[in-house]
């Protein structure tokens, strides 16, 4: 329990000082070409998200360019991810199971979770308006495994990655097509839902869950 207690107050202490120096911080990335430095920076802003990640990634694409800071976003979003996964995985998924298992409409939303944990991440991270943390947490305390989560997290999280970079790219540069970058983005969300839909992902998950009350009748 203590070490346990310990770890949340180092994690709150560090954000408390991200939060502190977030201005600064985000100055030092529009005055400095160091690319090791700004993706470890992207990592501890991903990791500690008291400035939306979008607002980073939009200055780190006005600083390196669409191409260069949509991959550098890319990397600390991924590897803070990750590291975030391992911290809950290993810290705290003894104590979060039991809470999502302790109620039994939550516990079925769980399972079907983890039966199509890769689509169910995969989806997840490509709409931008769902809280990576949430998704992060989430995962790490339920069953799925470290690869299926990477693998998703990995690849759904390139376009809005990529879409950060290039918004910040084109207000430094032109930003009369913003609207039409957005727009682009858009379709392809829409897209994106149709062939969840398609796929039978959703449907199959509420089948499984009137399945599952039909039996426990």
């Amino acid at each position: 329990m203590f070490k346990k207690i310990g770890m949340a107050l180092v994690y709150a202490a560090i954000g408390g000082l991200v939060y502190h120096y977030g201005d600064a911080i985000l100055t030092w990335i529009r005055s400095t070409d160091e690319i090791m430095l700004i993706i470890l920076m992207a990592v501890i802003m991903a990791l500690f998200p008291v400035i939306p990640y979008p607002v980073v990634g939009g200055v780190i694409g006005a600083a390196l360019g669409p191409l260069i800071g949509g991959i550098v976003t890319w990397v600390g979003s991924i590897a803070a991810s990750i590291l975030m996964f391992i911290f809950i995985r290993y810290g705290f998924q003894q104590w979060g199971g039991r809470v999502l298992y302790r109620y039994n409409r939550l516990g079925k939303v769980t399972t079907m979770f983890e039966r199509n944990a890769f689509l169910a991440i995969l989806f997840s991270r490509l709409i931008p308006f769902i809280p990576s943390v949430v998704v992060n947490v989430y995962a790490a305390i339920s069953k799925v495994t470290f690869i299926s989560y990477g693998m998703a997290s990995a690849l759904g999280k390139i376009p809005a990655m990529l879409l950060f970079a290039l918004v910040g790219d084109r207000l430094m540069t032109d930003p009369s097509h913003i609207l039409i970058t957005i727009g682009v983005y858009g379709v392809f969300l829409v897209a994106t839902f149709l062939v969840y839909r398609l796929s039978g992902f959703g449907t199959s998950g509420r089948a499984k869950a009137k399945q599952s009350e039909l039996i426990n009748r």
